[in-house]
């Protein structure tokens, strides 16, 4: 009741203003006949095809009232709706509006349509406020239509106002749930977002800059770990085809990429003939070494399909249809994958769901291939829609974006972690300036997790919508403020004068980035190599990545909380070894470890990095059964090669202790060998005590590296 009289007054208040719409009436315009009858001609013609947009935009609205898809469906989707129409609408309609714009029918209509094309434009605000001026009452819903415009715009508190205006009048009039619902919805959004923008996050954002982003379209960004490979979404007039969209007259997607050499972005291409074809392409999804790239397709037979393709040398092979665990025939889009390549996140809007699109996860089975789908659950799934997922390579933080939870507007991006015990923590908003009012989606974080990308169409961008870069504050940059525009964190409260912001701690991500290049220890040519990954602890090897044919490279993350040993293999060459010890809290850090391969010959040495021993003993550890089952299989594919097992030490204690020490350990190698059916006559143990130190041996790293196990090849 109390609505409904808020209603009333509010209605009444308005009625106490003259009338001040004016008519396309021959008694309004007088001595105006024939500017009079153009203009009518020009109204006549706007009318016919905003009618016709607007029956589909209808048509299209009430196809998401059902029990799990809540009213309004996002601006993206809106724009898909009568797009057409709208656009031939426009010119006649301002026409007319040129020779008469206090008519408040007109302003609701051109308000729409800039609504439906650009909504944070002053122009939608600016017609939709003249409505209300003109005439309150010309459509039922221009008061929802403006509050949203406040919503898109920041105005928190005018867009609380005729959402209720607007709510009291659906309720008296006992419009749908559905529809009371979405207001509702929209009302709590604005005082989330009063909330989180009083208390902006310290960001910089970014443009990534002329040598990325075009005139054109530029959107969903994703990211090798190491921040060197930037893969997106474009709609550029060089797209494979040429050709434009029907529904809304862009060109059709294609999948580009950018190289970063000596810290700076390279111009973007085309990423591959063989990823882009003539339909739509988009970037959905990148592995964090940047060799499997996901791709989303809509070929017409369904809502849309995600296809694989890998980096094979300098080339994308032709993407491949992911199997029915993943697509369905309905729409599926983003997808992560887990740093060790064993678990793909993704979103569909498939009937399983618990709402209108949600996460899902499939793991690999032992053949390789993508088993079924589980839904991630109900504290990251909502009633309404997810999108976008990113799990990070540190291997237990996911971002995603929602339309649910506490959002500012449509979707907002949240980070939820993975505890020991599987469980999702309670999704947290990433807050204002990274989220806003509209759609937020489309965030991928680095592997040191202090800088994130995403696509923005923000004022001062080269075009459309452009690749941004987050740097959370911290001791990296020190910014010098002189305007709003350079942090926009600070948008609410703008400075005009210098200042130096303090410095802060950015929290870094748990996960060590190892990468480098394989070489032929010989020639130094790049090598394409195996690369194993195994739990030290556990005995397990964890992933498996391959180094680029082409160029050797490899990027492996490795996320705190293990004891990893990694192996690198190619036939007719020893194995190279290293070990990473990253307990529980080690904060990021990157490593560059070039490789380079020794073929098997005479007098080759490899260092056995992951064969552990007790303390002053010479009793093998467990988690030294990998290494040694690694070495086992190179003896029994070689038959014929005779090594040498050598033990070394430090320069801590007495040169007889070191001595007793390195040959007890080295023996225990050989015997464990010969346990395993290897012939004694093949293998001699050696030590060697401090005698022959590869390091120093006054710091810890130094005399770490000289206690060591190594083989070296007697004959072949």
């Amino acid at each position: 009741m109390k609505k409904l009289i808020y209603l009333l007054t509010f209605l009444a208040l308005a009625f106490l203003l003259p009338a001040q719409t004016v008519e396309f009436e021959k008694d309004n315009f007088p001595g105006r006949k024939d500017e009079l009858k153009a203009a009518r001609k020009q109204l006549d013609i706007g009318i016919e095809f905003f009618m016709q947009g607007r029956r589909e935009f209808d048509d299209f609205r009430r196809g998401f009232v059902s029990e799990f898809k809540y009213l309004p469906v996002s601006q993206y989707d809106y724009r898909k709706a009568g797009y057409k129409n709208f656009r031939d609408a426009l010119s006649p309609l301002m026409e007319a509006q040129k020779f008469n714009p206090k008519n408040a029918r007109l302003n609701y209509m051109l308000g729409f349509i800039w609504f439906i094309s650009d909504p944070s434009n002053p122009e939608t605000l600016k017609f939709f406020e003249t409505v209300i001026k003109l005439d309150g009452e010309v459509e039922p819903d221009d008061y929802y239509w403006l509050a949203w415009a406040y919503h898109l715009n920041d105005k928190w508190d005018l867009a609380i106002q005729y959402y209720k205006v607007y709510l009291a009048h659906i309720q008296a009039k006992g419009k749908n749930p559905y529809e009371i619902d979405d207001v509702n919805k929209k009302i709590a959004e604005c005082n989330v977002g009063k909330e989180l923008s009083a208390k902006p996050e310290r960001v910089f954002v970014d443009n990534l800059g002329s040598e990325v982003n075009t005139s054109w379209p530029d959107y969903g960004p994703s990211i090798t770990a190491d921040e060197e490979t930037v893969i997106f979404t474009a709609r550029r007039d060089n797209s494979t085809g040429g050709k434009r969209d029907d529904g809304d007259n862009g060109y059709y997607e294609d999948v580009y990429v950018s190289y970063k050499k000596n810290g700076k972005w390279q111009t973007s291409t085309q990423l591959s003939k063989n990823v882009n074809s003539d339909g739509h392409d988009a970037a959905a999804g990148l592995s964090p070494d940047g060799s499997k790239l996901y791709v989303y397709r809509h070929s017409g037979k369904d809502g849309g399909d995600l296809y694989e393709s890998t980096l094979f040398g300098a080339d994308w092979e032709a993407p491949v249809h992911m199997n029915k665990n993943i697509n369905t025939r309905y729409h599926e889009s983003s997808v992560s994958t887990s740093f060790d390549g064993k678990r793909l996140y993704f979103v569909s809007d498939k009937e399983s769901g618990l709402g209108d699109r949600d996460i899902y996860y499939s793991d690999m089975d032992v053949k390789g291939e993508w088993g079924p789908a589980k839904n991630i659950g109900s504290m990251i799934n909502t009633k309404y829609g997810e999108e976008a997922v990113f799990m990070h390579p540190d291997g237990v933080t996911m971002y995603f974006s929602s339309k649910g939870h506490n959002t500012m507007g449509g979707y907002d991006i949240f980070k939820t972690t993975l505890a020991p015990n599987g469980l999702w923590s309670k999704p947290v908003n990433l807050g204002y300036p990274i989220n806003g009012p509209d759609d937020d989606v489309f965030f991928v974080v680095s592997g040191s997790g202090s800088r994130a990308y995403f696509a923005s169409a923000k004022t001062g961008g080269f075009g459309d919508k452009d690749l941004y870069r987050i740097t959370f504050l911290g001791p990296e940059k020190t910014p010098l403020l002189n305007s709003s525009d350079q942090l926009i964190a600070m948008r609410a409260n703008p400075v005009s004068n210098l200042k130096v912001e303090n410095e802060v701690e950015v929290k870094m991500a748990k996960v060590t980035i190892l990468k480098g290049v394989v070489t032929d220890a010989k020639t130094n040519q790049p090598l394409e190599s195996a690369i194993e990954l195994v739990d030290n602890d556990k005995n397990v090897v964890i992933a498996t990545f391959k180094s680029n044919s082409a160029t050797g490279k490899y990027l492996v993350t490795l996320p705190s909380g293990k004891n990893y040993g990694l192996a690198v293999k190619r036939d007719g060459y020893l194995f190279h070894s290293e070990n990473f010890n990253l307990p529980e809290g080690a904060d990021y850090q990157e490593f560059t470890k070039d490789v380079a391969l020794k073929k098997i010959e005479i007098g080759s040495i490899i260092v056995l990095k992951n064969i552990f021993f007790d303390f002053d003993k010479a009793t093998i550890r467990p988690e030294s059964a990998n290494e040694l089952e690694r070495l086992i299989k190179l003896l029994n594919d070689n038959p014929t090669i005779k090594i040498e097992l050598g033990s070394h030490t430090d320069s801590k204690g007495s040169d007889e202790y070191n001595m007793k020490l390195s040959d007890s350990r080295s023996n225990s190698v050989v015997s464990y060998l010969i346990g395993k059916g290897i012939s004694a006559s093949r293998l001699v143990a050696k030590g060697y005590g401090e005698t022959k130190p590869i390091d120093t041996n006054d710091t810890d790293e130094g005399r770490q590296n000289n206690r060591r196990t190594e083989f070296k090849i007697l004959e072949k």
